[in-house]
């Protein structure tokens, strides 16, 4: 899909921006990737099937406001999404299912996680493996970071969803 700067600018400021849209930037030209002759070679895997790996900065990558108390930043490869959020004090994830499996990691502050009839509290250094298609939902009673893996990629975000985490309670 093709996207001009005039439609993701109007698509940022309507809300449903999606950082996939965006140019991640990666690090190709830097002083973080050099020549290795014969390092990270399997001799059985010819040169037309081995792609090159992708470095980026995640720190670079573009912040959406999903809404008043939720942001994130991601990035997608073939298989799979990583996905930062920087959630305030009250900020809520509606419960809701997906399709991929979700690897929570917190790396600051808390968050009490529903499924199930279960309450799951999850705080700094703490990670929850939700498999796909299990109903969840989060509350986050402290600002919380919380490094999301999901797996396959989350399509529906390069679609152009929006984060459950953008709609009323």
């Amino acid at each position: 899909m093709k996207t001009t700067f005039l439609g993701l600018a109007a698509a940022f400021i309507a809300g449903t921006a999606c950082a996939q849209e965006l140019p991640a930037p990666t690090l190709t030209d830097s002083n973080s990737i050099a020549a290795a002759p014969g390092k990270g070679l399997i001799s059985d895997v010819s040169g037309h099937t081995g792609a090159l790996p992708v470095l980026y900065n995640f720190d670079k990558q573009p912040i959406e406001q999903i809404s008043p108390l939720v942001q994130r930043q991601y990035l997608s490869g073939v298989q799979s999404t990583i996905v930062r959020w920087m959630v305030k004090k009250g900020g809520v994830f509606p419960l809701h299912h997906h399709l991929n499996e979700q690897i929570t990691w917190i790396t600051e502050g808390r968050c009490e996680v529903f499924s199930q009839g279960r309450q799951f509290v999850l705080t700094a250094g703490t990670v929850l493996v939700i498999p796909p298609n299990v109903p969840h939902e989060f509350h986050c009673t402290e600002d919380t970071v919380d490094i999301d893996f999901f797996a396959p990629q989350r399509q529906d975000w390069a679609d152009g969803v929006q984060s459950v985490a953008s709609s009323p309670r």
